[in-house]
């Protein structure tokens, strides 16, 4: 059976100058591990037992960058389903898109990161070195200018 783990693309709008698109305005959070390869990704983990995804994907934000729930506005209609090999193994990563309420919240970290940097989209890809997260954050900030 795939390893099943759930987390939060989460981004905040910057207060911009009114010439400006919006889109221009946005950053993403990811944080870089402290093990491995210690490579960048959205707050995600595994499912516990008797949690639905969603809660999960809240929790594990809560737990890896300090982030309460109440302090996150999930977006409606995005849901983003990855799949990929991890020792052999198969995994499901789901993603829900999430802004910031308040863009000057501080992030608290875990032991199990040792950074994290707010990324506009160029940059944030950079960072996140697969190419399915690549697209997975691509595919979200279309998404949001769409909504626009």
């Amino acid at each position: 059976m795939a390893v099943r783990a759930c987390g939060l693309i989460i981004y905040r709008r910057l207060q911009s100058a009114p010439s400006s698109k919006v889109t221009d305005s946005i950053e993403y959070l990811l944080l870089q591990t402290s093990y491995g390869t210690h490579h960048w990704t959205p707050p995600k983990g595994h499912v516990d037992p008797g949690e639905d995804d969603l809660q999960t994907a809240f929790r594990e934000t809560q737990e890896e960058a300090g982030l309460q729930a109440s302090q996150l506005t999930l977006v409606e209609g995005y849901k983003k389903e990855l799949h990929y090999p991890v020792c052999g193994k198969p995994k499901t990563v789901i993603y829900w898109l999430a802004e910031m309420k308040d863009s000057n919240t501080e992030i608290k970290l875990s032991e199990e990161h040792q950074a994290f940097q707010w990324l506009k989209l160029e940059d944030a890809c950079k960072f996140a070195e697969y190419e399915d997260m690549q697209a997975t954050l691509k595919e979200a900030h279309q998404f949001l200018c769409s909504k626009e």
